[in-house]
């Protein structure tokens, strides 16, 4: 794995935080509707990004995901003030306006969505992996899910054929204890996720996804197994989300006690203490670094609000069309 540094943990910090703000000003412009439909935060769950993205071969790993997906993108490459202005509707979005917030998406990054179906993702990023074999690119597919898709049938018609091609895939479960409002406890007769990998004899274990350097060492065995033709993995990334479901849940399930007590294991505080613990950075150079974030995170909503709207007319070049379709009446 590539040695965890200095320089490792100071970007880190910078960019969850980043991404920790970025999330933040979404959910003010969505309350000013300035951002429309479902949108879908990432608050507490910076760490696996972190970890992920460290243990990555970014000029050719790919990644795709489930529809919390607007800092992924970014840390794969893709400039915020695009994905900004994808969920304005902006024409300067990565896809013109016409995704929103659940489908960002940049092929030229790597980062294949944004997905709104539920599961929907999990046979689509074994079928990517199953690209780079056939090609053999070297590449390796990182595919993500939440607990509720992990009780989708997909998945385990996905798990068998990526066993049985030994495909260079990890399968990643976000466990953020709820699917929507419900609690894992309430889905299935176990609690512990990984171990359905078991059944298909699949590498599987759960992970500290609080902490990045934890996700970090777990991907890149995971990622190396994949890479040398030994088939996928299965991880439980151990998270929590400090926001609703999405803006519309009001989080009636849940205590605000219970959100706070894992307040504390907060993984940009967890770096951030590291930092100061051995040194690399003092609290006015972090200051300094907090500031470049609120500046950055100003510039990307400076853009999106500044962009113009895409033509009415994009709206039909990307709508299927031919007169003479078969089994379409055209007059009634």
């Amino acid at each position: 794995m590539k040695k965890i540094t200095k320089e490792t943990y100071l970007n880190w910090y910078e960019e969850m935080l980043f991404w920790r703000k970025f999330e933040d000003k979404l959910a003010q412009v969505y309350i000013q509707q300035k951002v429309r439909g479902f949108l879908h935060l990432y608050n507490g769950q910076e760490a696996i990004l972190a970890g992920s993205l460290h243990a990555m071969d970014l000029s050719k790993d790919k990644m795709i995901t489930a529809y919390r997906n607007h800092v992924q993108p970014i840390g794969m490459g893709v400039d915020p003030k695009r994905v900004m202005a994808e969920l304005f509707g902006k024409a300067t979005g990565t896809s013109q306006g016409l995704g929103g917030s659940m489908h960002i998406f940049s092929r030229e990054k790597g980062f294949y969505g944004g997905h709104g179906i539920v599961g929907g993702q999990i046979p689509l990023g074994a079928g990517m992996a199953f690209g780079d074999k056939y090609n053999k690119t070297g590449a390796v597919t990182l595919c993500y899910f939440g607990d509720g898709a992990a009780r989708q049938g997909s998945l385990h018609e996905t798990f068998n054929m990526a066993m049985l091609w030994k495909l260079p895939v990890v399968f990643c479960v976000e466990n953020n204890g709820y699917a929507m409002g419900t609690s894992v406890a309430r889905t299935a007769n176990h609690e512990d996720i990984w171990k359905l990998g078991l059944g298909y004899e699949m590498p599987c274990g759960p992970v500290d996804a609080m902490n990045p350097v934890a996700v970090a060492e777990a991907m890149d065995e995971a990622i190396e197994r994949a890479r040398r033709g030994d088939g996928p993995t299965f991880l439980e990334l151990k998270t929590y989300r400090y926001r609703g479901h999405s803006m519309s849940d009001a989080q009636h399930y849940r205590t605000k006690d219970e959100v706070a007590e894992y307040q504390k294991i907060d993984p940009i505080t967890q770096v951030k203490e590291t930092i100061l613990e051995k040194g690399y950075a003092t609290e006015e150079e972090i200051k300094v670094m907090d500031k470049r974030v609120k500046a950055r995170v100003a510039e990307c909503e400076k853009f999106a609000e500044e962009s113009p709207f895409p033509d009415v007319n994009v709206m039909y070049d990307v709508v299927y069309d031919q007169e003479e379709y078969p089994f379409i009446p055209h007059r009634l």
